[in-house]
């Protein structure tokens, strides 16, 4: 957890996941416009760099104030935003919601993979966290499809859940326990 630590670089066979900086701003503007890339995500483009900026600000003030932690997904040697990835995090439960979104050129390569592998280790390792959440839209087969490959669980529907776009929309539960990470293939 932060304890006033620096903030954590993670490093994979390819990725480096390092923190949001300014300089992220018009490519995190840019996977916001997207369509393909946001169509389950659940929130409307940024209309601004101002507002990508402050999703930056906010994802570094929630590692400060430890209540989560987002990393930029970059390829390495590259040091250029391809993608976001982390979790929000409830410490009396020891439980973290993980979210994720990358840009459609890197889809289906195995990044968020790699990625999640990593990010699900420093939260167990670093965090405690016991269970692991994602939430996802039925209709988002490519990450249902990814979450179930990589280990997590099918808890049940969550019947119009949120309000998104014009109307409400159901999401799926997923979770992954800490002694389902240790045990998993």
């Amino acid at each position: 957890m932060k304890s006033g630590k620096d903030f954590p670089i993670l490093e994979t066979a390819r990725l480096r996941l390092r923190q949001p900086q300014g300089n992220d701003v018009q490519r995190l503007l840019a996977i916001t416009h997207d369509i393909d890339v946001m169509r389950y995500y659940g929130m409307e483009a940024f209309k601004s760099e101002q507002e990508a900026l402050d999703e930056i600000n906010w994802f570094n003030s929630q590692y400060e104030k430890a209540k989560g932690i987002r990393w930029v997904i970059t390829i390495k040697p590259q040091d250029e935003y391809i993608g976001d990835i982390g979790f929000g995090y409830a410490r009396a439960h020891a439980r973290a919601d993980l979210g994720f979104k990358l840009m459609q050129e890197h889809w289906r390569q195995g990044i968020v993979r790699e990625a999640m592998d990593a990010v699900i280790a420093y939260g167990i390792e670093e965090w405690q966290v016991n269970r692991f959440e994602a939430m996802v839209d039925p209709r988002n087969a490519a990450c249902v499809g990814l979450l179930e490959e990589f280990g997590f669980v099918r808890e049940g529907l969550l019947r119009e859940y949120e309000f998104e776009k014009g109307g409400f929309v159901d999401l799926l539960m997923y979770s992954m326990l800490r002694r389902e990470w240790a045990t998993r293939a």
